[in-house]
C-alpha cells in the first residue's frame, strides 16, 4: 500500500494568519507513533507557529502551543482535528482578547484554562 492523502485544507484568515492540515494515512506507522497515519496541524502566521500538532519522527505524537511543547495522546483522526481546531479557536479568542497566549498547564504538560 501507498501513502494516501486523506486531507489537504488551507484556510487563510483576515489577520494574516494561516490554518493548514495535511494528514496522510501510511502503510507503516512513522517511527515514535502507533497507528498508521502521518499528520502535520499548523495555525500561526508566516515563520510563527502559535499551534502546531504533528507526529514526525521519532518524536511521535506531539503538539506545540506557543513557545511549549508536549506530548498529545492520539486516538482517531476525527478527534485529531477537533482537538486542534478547539485549541486554534481558544488561541485566537485569547489572541483578540489581548491575553497571553500560552495558557498555564497541567503537570502532564497539556494545556489548561486560566
Amino acid at each position: 500500500m501507498k501513502a494516501e492523502l486523506l486531507q489537504r485544507d488551507r484556510m487563510d484568515f483576515d489577520d494574516g494568519a494561516i490554518l493548514e492540515m495535511v494528514i496522510w494515512r501510511v502503510p507503516t506507522p512513522v517511527k515514535g507513533s502507533t497507528h498508521h497515519y502521518k499528520y502535520r496541524l499548523f495555525y500561526g502566521h508566516p515563520g510563527k507557529r502559535i499551534v502546531g500538532y504533528d507526529n514526525e519522527r521519532p518524536k511521535g505524537d506531539h503538539r506545540h502551543v506557543g513557545e511549549s511543547e508536549g506530548p498529545y495522546v492520539f486516538t482517531d483522526v476525527e478527534t485529531l482535528v477537533r482537538d486542534f481546531l478547539a485549541e486554534v479557536s481558544r488561541q485566537r479568542s485569547t489572541d483578540e482578547k489581548g491575553n497571553d497566549p500560552n495558557p498555564p498547564k497541567y503537570p502532564n504538560g497539556t494545556e489548561r484554562d486560566g
